[in-house]
């Protein structure tokens, strides 16, 4: 095998998996209501499953269905309004998953399992309930996390160059990186002309996607280093070409609480619209 095709050899399998994913998620997205928030559920459930596997425990195991229970139950409180409640759940149920797990290894980082998908189910939620905006907010965070991904990929793979964290994950490079941010920028143009934004709300949309990409890499490189630090190269099996949910929603799960945060912080309940 040339090394061109060692370079692209999985790319047919990531674009398969992504035309069947992306269609769904689309579909659940711009429908909202039960179809979105059945399909955060079953992506709580599943990252959920795989955090206990990574963590060296069994689903069926004490500890194991109480991070399963405790992070559905914070998908429970988001859907049903009670955002506030979900996020605090998320944050101080965690010693009670550490509490059913204490006899075995990993416990702590197995509690730290429900911050880190709990923040990002509740933050989903809210963002696509938000009145009027709801739909074209969590669109463009999709795009912009999305783009960050492709624009890293193609980029870091055509360029290479100078390895951009070589400690925790040797594959990504300083080229991809600054690849990513640019098709996130360009995400951010697509969606102010779709929006009908003008050039004012331009000029600060731009540095707002520079943020959430910049934070869906260094999503995309803490998870890396999870990986690392269990000793594993994909988080699980689910998704052919990607690994597991955790490999596909890794910038997602850092970007979207950074963009909910940010919708809160400007008082409006929006992000990309005026």
């Amino acid at each position: 095998m040339t090394p061109s095709a060692r370079r692209w050899g999985d790319l047919p399998t990531r674009l398969a998996s992504a035309a069947i994913l992306a269609p769904l998620a689309l579909y659940c997205l711009w429908v909202g209501g039960w179809p979105w928030a059945l399909l955060l559920g079953a992506a709580a459930f599943g990252l959920a499953t795989e955090w206990i596997a990574l963590n060296g425990h069994k689903l069926v195991s004490p500890a194991g269905l109480c991070l399963v229970v405790c992070a559905l139950a914070v998908w429970v409180m988001a859907v049903r309004g009670s955002v506030t409640a979900g996020t605090a759940f998320a944050l101080l149920a965690g010693p009670v998953v550490w509490q059913a797990g204490r006899k075995k290894p990993r416990a702590v980082s197995l509690a730290l399992g429900l911050p880190y998908i709990g923040f990002g189910t509740v933050a989903l939620v809210w963002l696509r309930a938000m009145p009027v905006s709801g739909l074209a907010n969590v669109l463009v965070l999709l795009g912009v996390v999305w783009a960050s991904d492709v624009g890293a990929y193609v980029v870091g793979r055509t360029i290479g160059g100078a390895k951009l964290a070589p400690a925790i994950s040797p594959g990504k490079t300083r080229s991809g990186a600054i690849g990513g941010l640019a098709a996130s920028c360009l995400v951010g143009v697509g969606a102010a002309c779709w929006l009908g934004l003008s050039a004012a709300s331009i000029g600060w949309l731009l540095p707002l996607v520079l943020v959430l990409s910049a934070i869906s890499q260094a999503g995309d490189l803490a998870e890396s280093a999870i990986k690392r630090h269990f000793g594993v190269k994909d988080s699980g099996w689910l998704i052919p070409g990607h690994g597991g949910l955790f490999d596909r929603l890794d910038g997602l799960l850092a970007a979207a609480p950074a963009a909910a945060a940010l919708a809160f912080a400007i008082g409006r309940g929006v992000v990309v619209t005026p």
